[in-house]
């Protein structure tokens, strides 16, 4: 399944769900896999995401318990209940941002390393931009390898029984997906960090989330040398 919380993004979340229909059409012609769900947790929406996932084929569920990850821990709920599933090693959980685009093999890549044994799998991200001093000091603190350091909501993949026995996202406006990631880890579950799933997401200044990816392009800024 595919969990994509958004919060007043419609005019981005079309894009978003174009490119993970597509990812989930690669899938199945690769695979031969059926059952996928894409669950949109609507966080407090008060424009028209809703009508713009539902014209993409998405399911959606309200949240409203406010932040970034009690809505990522609602999709996933909601989305394991559409499938009619419990949250067992063999249920796949792929996490994106409303903002951001996946690639064509982006499914396909994460349950290779999940049959490989990981347990998690995390991705990396490109910002929408092109060159000048935010980009350049972007470029200098961000190696695009296998191995990478990098903790990013919109390119993360982990098995549903692992969510649950961290405890999920969690509730918090910010960075719940670094903490999840941490506490993966520490349980000492199989990951592994790679850069064969590239996300590339929005470079907008101001975001959704109070200290989120937004925060952070800005405060590149003049961060060249």
């Amino acid at each position: 399944m595919v969990a994509i919380p958004a919060k007043n993004e419609s005019l981005l979340l079309g894009a978003c769900l174009r490119s993970v229909n597509e990812t989930v059409r690669s899938l199945r012609l690769g695979t031969g896999v059926g059952s996928v769900c894409v669950m949109v947790a609507l966080d407090g929406c008060t424009d028209g995401t809703a009508a713009v996932a539902e014209r993409a084929g998405a399911q959606t569920v309200m949240s409203e318990a406010g932040g970034v990850g009690a809505a990522r821990d609602q999709a996933v709920n909601r989305g394991l209940a559409h499938l009619h599933l419990l949250a067992g090693p063999h249920v796949w959980v792929a996490c994106t941002d409303a903002d951001s685009l996946v690639p064509p093999n982006w499914l396909t890549e994460q349950l290779r390393h999940a049959d490989a044994g990981a347990d998690m799998v995390v991705g990396t991200v490109q910002p929408a931009m092109e060159g000048g001093e935010r980009r350049s000091a972007w470029d200098r603190r961000h190696r695009l390898v296998e191995g990478h350091p990098h903790v990013h909501g919109a390119n993360l993949g982990l098995r549903a029984s692992t969510w649950a026995a961290v405890g999920g996202f969690g509730v918090g406006a910010a960075h719940e997906d670094v903490r999840l990631v941490e506490r993966v880890r520490q349980a000492r579950f199989a990951s592994v960090a790679t850069d064969t799933t590239r996300v590339t997401t929005s470079a907008r200044p101001w975001g959704r989330a109070e200290g989120g990816f937004a925060d952070y392009l800005r405060a590149l800024d003049g961060q060249v040398g």
